[in-house]
């Protein structure tokens, strides 16, 4: 399997339906109670890439809250195999809820979620998934405690993410959105919205139903939280951003709906909040790259585009056109890079130093992105001493220390980051054993130099 990941091609496809049936499907979910500060959710939004020098550690967690701090501060290893006698005892607990107490269930989901974390755990739960899966889902109808809620809907994304169904998106999206429509917590609100894209991504959604579900984040998106009784609320605005990116991925052909989304997502930039603004920005960067496609010299034939839509990178030693424009990702690119400009050279004292330089660097890439489409993200144009070319895109992420996985495209960040969301510091063992979770985000790991 290492080696496999290893010698694996690059590619901006998802896996198809059928071999994601096959093979199962991969994921998405935050967990967070109470609701993070908005400082601490803008510096998780932008940890993909606040370092100069863009490299992301194999231990990174892009998740903030409570909940995910209980976790990591318990310690996601367990020794030997004591974790298969500790997962089948909980299993057990789960499916024999009669009885049971709303802490009691708190406790063992908590262990369940940490155990599928540190673990690849798909032959332990196989052939229990529906009965998990529904255990989970009558926790979230009931809602007894913020809490027990927040876990069911981890111990649900970290089910799908470990073993895939096309039968779970059916009997999953009304409950998810019931919580995420009523819900009293916020908090719940936010993990709903998160699990909801797992559930869309892995669980058996049809396109017309990833469509769907991207109408749904936009109206949160486009109504500050107002549509789902959360108004000016920025977390469950920033998960429906999120979401909203990680399943545009799965979307081959945009062009109907770049336009009213772009525009949405620039009201965003002027949002009160830099996780707001910075995620915004990340789903614009990526609209802009899904409207160009790599030239093939086998199928294009040039004469047919106009000069316009042909676009060269002054880099590239041929100083042949790498990418074709398919259509216009929004009309009013020059206003767009105006508001990145701002974005991208603010100097408001309101803000932290943090805060002020994650705007920086996140809104420097995408302005870079959409003016140079051949650039994606942390690219340096800084010429190398030692090989005489521009250093080029530099976020990385380091696998054990020995190789790293280069994240030059905005396709492969939000895959990245949706990831990470669920797998937390499990990311590394679920990339190397989960045959989903490679195939989501299929990059060549290479030695690291």
């Amino acid at each position: 399997m290492h080696d496999l990941r290893r010698q694996a091609l690059e590619s901006g496809k998802t896996v198809s339906r059928k071999a994601r049936s096959r093979q199962s499907s991969p994921a998405t979910s935050r967990t967070h109670s109470p609701a993070a500060s908005p400082a601490a959710r803008s510096r998780a939004v932008s940890q993909a890439g606040s370092d100069d020098d863009g490299e992301l550690s194999d231990e990174t967690s892009f998740s903030v809250g409570s909940i995910d701090e209980i976790m990591n501060g318990d310690g996601t290893e367990l020794t030997t195999d004591a974790w298969r006698s500790e997962l089948a005892d909980r299993i057990e607990e789960i499916l024999a809820r009669k009885g049971s107490t709303v802490q009691g269930r708190e406790k063992c989901y908590k262990t369940y979620i940490h155990i599928l974390t540190a673990q690849y755990a798909e032959e332990e739960i196989r052939g229990k998934e529906a009965e998990l899966v529904a255990a989970f889902l009558k926790s979230i109808k009931e809602e007894k405690s913020e809490n027990e809620t927040i876990f069911a809907l981890k111990a649900l994304a970290m089910t799908v993410i470990t073993s895939p169904s096309d039968l779970i998106y059916e009997g999953a999206s009304t409950p998810l959105k019931r919580t995420i429509q009523h819900s009293q917590s916020h908090a719940s609100k936010t993990a709903a919205i998160h699990a909801l894209g797992t559930c869309t991504f892995y669980g058996g959604a049809s396109d017309d139903e990833i469509l769907e579900n991207l109408d749904y984040l936009l109206e949160i998106i486009t109504s500050d939280g107002h549509t789902i009784d959360a108004p000016d609320e920025p977390e469950p605005v920033v998960a429906a951003l999120e979401e909203w990116g990680f399943l545009c991925t799965l979307i081959d052909d945009i062009s109907s709906q770049s336009e009213d989304a772009i525009e949405a997502f620039a009201e965003q930039i002027n949002s009160s909040y830099p996780s707001v603004q910075i995620t915004a920005g990340e789903n614009i960067a990526l609209l802009y790259e899904k409207s160009y496609k790599p030239i093939s010299p086998d199928e294009d034939n040039l004469s047919d585009y106009p000069p316009t839509d042909l676009i060269t990178d002054p880099d590239y030693p041929s100083n042949k056109p790498q990418l074709i424009r398919l259509y216009p990702a929004y009309r009013r690119t020059d206003q767009l890079v105006h508001a990145l400009q701002s974005m991208a050279t603010i100097s408001t004292r309101h803000l932290s130093k943090t805060d002020r330089k994650a705007l920086r660097t996140n809104f420097s890439d995408i302005l870079n992105s959409i003016e140079c489409p051949t650039h994606g993200p942390r690219y340096q144009n800084a010429i190398s001493e030692e090989t005489g070319k521009r250093y080029g895109s530099r976020m990385v992420v380091r696998i054990h220390k020995t190789g790293v996985m280069r994240i030059d495209r905005w396709w492969k960040l939000h895959r990245l980051q949706g990831l990470r969301r669920v797998l937390q510091g499990g990311f590394v063992r679920h990339y190397e054993s989960n045959e989903v979770v490679f195939e989501t985000l299929p990059i060549m790991i290479t030695a690291d130099k």
